[in-house]
């Protein structure tokens, strides 16, 4: 019995340990990658993803936040992650049961269908920069926040 035991430790610190990993190393590439240049064609090539998030965070302060402001940031923060992923799903995979059911829409990338594993980070990060650009600096009816400012 304390074989046993201890070869459950031993997969559980494993396990522990290998999802550690997996947070670190996906912390490391969100925060190298949003230090980056955006490749958003509407966005300047000097701005990275960290100034634009500060610049508009500085024009939702100007925005009556019944209208928009905060509630941009809301639902990108909320519905952020899981377009990405979906969106990331389908254009890698656009065959599959989700790429049926998914609506077309023009932030899905283009001709990487069946991407190689390591490629698929950068798919979904190029995914979030322009989810972001869309849903933070394009103009909205109702919702004036003020141009993005850095880097023009």
């Amino acid at each position: 019995m304390k074989i046993v035991n201890a070869i459950l430790v031993i997969i559980r610190n494993t396990v522990c340990t290998l999802i550690i990993l997996c947070l670190l190393t996906s912390a490391m590439f969100v925060a190298y990658k949003g230090s980056q240049p955006m490749q958003v064609s509407s966005a300047s090539q000097s701005i990275s993803y960290w100034q634009f998030i500060a610049d508009r965070i500085e024009a939702a302060k100007t925005v009556q936040p019944s209208r928009c402001g905060w509630g941009m940031f809301l639902s990108l923060g909320l519905l952020g992650p899981v377009y990405s992923v979906v969106y990331t799903a389908v254009a890698v995979n656009p065959e599959s049961f989700l790429a049926r059911v998914t609506a077309p829409d023009r932030l899905i990338p283009k001709d990487v269908a069946g991407a190689e594993w390591y490629k698929v980070p950068f798919i979904w990060w190029d995914v979030v920069e322009r989810l972001s650009w869309k849903m933070l600096a394009d103009q909205h009816p109702g919702c004036n926040m003020r141009r993005v400012e850095i880097g023009d």
